[in-house]
């Protein structure tokens, strides 16, 4: 019975249309089927012939991999069925589910191409590109998928006459109230996806903030892990880690190191003229250092200021150490050569006794001698 009503609007159709409708159908699938196979023939030729694919191309390949022939056929049948005249209310149909199979294809399509695309990004931009994806990178591509497939299923149930509104303002509502009730641990989660994305830093990399400096062990969904320089591990907020400045010293690619030497004011001109060309020799003769310049920075009555400016031509903290004690020791000896003298200058305070300080201290001696009688 049921099956008789839905078959009662081709009761009408003779077997002349349903063979048109079924070539149509079977053109149409066929010739569907016969382009993705020439597409997928002619982009796996980059590989056949050793040459490597654009990323593009790459992309456009695998994602179309994810055809559906459920899908195919479906789009067959239908172009099969746009053959035949129907009732109003079976076009109306039709019309649904043409929107359907075509969306769910699309979205195939998009799920696969933010999936790869995804992937892609996070390994080109990672420091070390061997290193496994983040919870935090895993989670940005699942609420990207998430987000094309509600907004299809949104979509779908719209085209079907159904009233979306309300339930997209209940949604909205919802979110409003949870994302105030966990404005913190959402501010937390957000920040890991910025720090994911963005990657100031990573795990490895030596960085300092505010109060802090260490070696950053964990980047999770909520909190970083950072083993101090003393010893202890330090756990901060992602979010309030990224309010202040970070200091990433495993991307520094050199080390400026700027610092004075005073000398004797009272050293001749012509010797003071030889010591800035003795300590540019002692800095160049430092391995991994390049001489910025010497110079003689002041004149004072306390001292005579040299300026040296040199470059650590590493990141390394120990080097700089190194290379800063060598050219100190190197400086003691340069001044030891030259007769310098490093010392600052002696002075001396001499106190002077006036008339009055003189007379003061004779008035004792002078009641001692009158006597009354």
């Amino acid at each position: 019975m049921n099956i008789q009503r839905y078959l009662a609007p081709f009761s009408h159709v003779d077997g002349e249309e349903l063979m048109i409708a079924a070539a149509a159908a079977a053109i149409t699938f066929f010739a569907i089927y016969g382009l993705l196979r020439l597409l997928r023939r002619r982009l796996c030729k980059h590989d056949e012939a050793g040459r490597p694919d654009r990323p593009a191309v790459q992309l456009f390949k695998e994602t179309l991999n994810r055809t559906s022939m459920l899908a195919v056929l479906v789009v067959s049948l239908l172009v099969g069925l746009k053959m035949l005249e129907l009732p109003p209310i079976w076009e109306e149909r039709l019309g649904h589910l043409w929107f359907i199979v075509l969306g769910f294809q699309l979205v195939l399509y998009l799920d696969r191409a933010a999936t790869l695309g995804a992937r892609r990004y996070f390994r080109n931009h990672a420091e070390n590109p061997d290193s496994p994806t983040t919870v935090a990178n895993t989670l940005m591509v699942w609420a990207l998928k998430t987000t094309v497939w509600v907004i299809f299923m949104l979509a779908a149930l719209s085209n079907l006459g159904i009233n979306v509104s309300a339930l997209v303002a209940s949604l909205g509502i919802g979110g409003i109230a949870v994302a105030l009730a966990v404005q913190n641990v959402l501010g937390d989660l957000f920040a890991s996806l910025a720090i994911a994305v963005d990657k100031p830093f990573e795990v490895g990399d030596s960085i300092a903030i505010t109060n802090v400096s260490g070696t950053v062990e964990h980047v999770g969904l909520k909190t970083t892990r950072i083993r101090a320089d003393s010893g202890e591990q330090v756990v901060i907020g992602n979010a309030e880690l990224l309010k202040n400045q970070v200091r990433n010293y495993k991307r520094m690619q050199n080390r400026r190191v700027q610092f004075s030497l005073r000398i004797n004011p009272a050293t001749p001109a012509a010797l003071a003229a030889k010591v800035p060309d003795a300590l540019r020799a002692v800095v160049e003769r430092q391995p991994d250092v390049r001489a910025d310049r010497v110079h003689l920075k002041s004149i004072s009555q306390d001292a005579l200021e040299y300026e040296l400016v040199f470059y650590i031509l590493n990141s390394s903290y120990a080097n700089f150490m190194n290379a800063q004690q060598a050219v100190l020791l190197g400086a003691l000896e340069v001044f030891s050569e030259l007769g310098v003298d490093a010392n600052a200058p002696t002075r001396r305070l001499l106190f002077e006794r006036g008339a009055e300080a003189a007379n003061e201290a004779a008035q004792p001696e002078r009641r001692a001698q009158v006597r009354p009688h």
